[in-house]
């Protein structure tokens, strides 16, 4: 692949007018927060992954009730789930103890939660009725017609890449950029091929390979909290930095409140992989169900999503003894970083930190 050349306006490409977008957080984001991120001048998103078509929606509808600005629908393309009931039997008697700490039971089988996008047409079909301005892949992508007949309909896309080898495969489908997703980021861990091995580039060295090989505007994501860090993936030549962790603690976000105090206090300063949560790796703070995954005696763990059939019984037992130490508390590396500001505002000030970044190394080169 030849060295990149000048690349089409991103900002031009998704109708944005900051290089600022927010990342999709199934299960954190928000229609108010989609539209607060995107009536303020960057991309909102929103995460339909585990939601049916129906819901996904409605979620699109309730966005557009609260912004004309373009926003960001993005759904997962993981390899779906194989049940395998040996497996699922033991890490159910794995966790039982742990349920019942709480005066629970562990269920009594596990299911695939929800549908991956590579096979779910009714999900489709809403994003082909509904028709939103921006769709986004992570785990892989879905069939290529599935692109095309996407794009077609006008759509843009955008799909995260971990390495080199994913990247090539994006812009061989013809996505219209793509988001460099350093091992830094929090939540899932978007590789292809779990079972593949993993470089874990970080995000500046993975957006500067971007950059040089593709011909197609980059998105850095992975550990990029402030203004700062904006302006350091630009100067690398991202086109945009995709920022999640940052947004966690908008009162926008739907998550919990030990979720809220975890991020605002202590915990933020110490995350870690894990896949004993959903079965798939993902960055979460430490906290009981990270340190109990580390277990010595740990049995082999479901396939995702079947595993966080589990995960999320396990955290709803013990979150309703008052215990939030089980929860999916996703965060990036730079977590303690994080500011309790509504959505708009927070645009404002990384737009903000941005400039005076910018303005500062102008002084220092002048």
């Amino acid at each position: 692949m030849s060295t990149r050349s000048e690349s089409t306006s991103l900002l031009s490409l998704l109708g944005i007018s900051k290089p600022i977008i927010q990342a999709p957080m199934a299960g954190v984001s928000t229609p108010a927060l989609a539209a607060a991120v995107s009536n303020a001048g960057g991309l909102g998103s929103l995460g339909v992954g585990a939601m049916n078509a129906e819901a996904a929606r409605k979620t699109i509808r309730d966005t557009r009730a609260l912004t004309s600005a373009p926003f960001n629908i993005n759904v997962f393309c993981h390899e779906p789930a194989t049940a395998n009931a040996q497996v699922e039997k033991e890490w159910l008697s794995w966790l039982a103890p742990q349920f019942a700490q709480y005066g629970a039971s562990a269920p009594e089988k596990l299911s695939e939660i929800y549908t991956s996008f590579v096979e779910d047409k009714a999900m489709l079909d809403v994003f082909l009725e509904e028709k939103p301005a921006v769709v986004s892949f992570h785990f892989g992508l879905p069939p290529q017609p599935v692109i095309d007949t996407l794009q077609k309909a006008g759509i843009r896309l955008l799909a995260s890449a971990t390495s080199l080898d994913e990247a090539r495969r994006l812009v061989d489908a013809g996505v219209d950029a793509l988001v460099a997703q350093g091992v830094e980021a929090g939540g899932h861990r978007g590789v292809f091929d779990p079972q593949a091995f993993d470089e874990n580039i970080g995000t500046f060295a993975l957006t500067r390979l971007f950059v040089e090989k593709f011909d197609l505007p980059v998105i850095a994501a992975g550990g990029i909290m402030d203004g700062a860090g904006i302006a350091a993936a630009l100067a690398l030549g991202a086109q945009a930095a995709q920022l999640g962790t940052a947004f966690v603690p908008c009162p926008e976000t739907s998550i919990d409140d030990g979720y809220r105090r975890a991020i605002l206090g202590d915990a933020a300063l110490h995350t870690t992989m894990t896949s004993a949560i959903s079965g798939r790796e993902a960055r979460a703070m430490v906290n009981r169900f990270t340190e109990l995954g580390r277990a010595g005696d740990r049995p082999a763990t479901p396939d995702y999503p079947i595993a966080y059939d589990a995960g999320k019984a396990l955290h709803a037992a013990a979150k309703a003894k008052g215990e939030f130490g089980f929860g999916a508390q996703w965060a990036g590396q730079a977590a303690a970083l994080a500011r309790a500001l509504p959505a708009a505002e927070l645009v404002a000030r990384l737009d903000a930190e941005l400039a005076e970044t910018v303005k500062r190394l102008q002084r220092f080169a002048s």
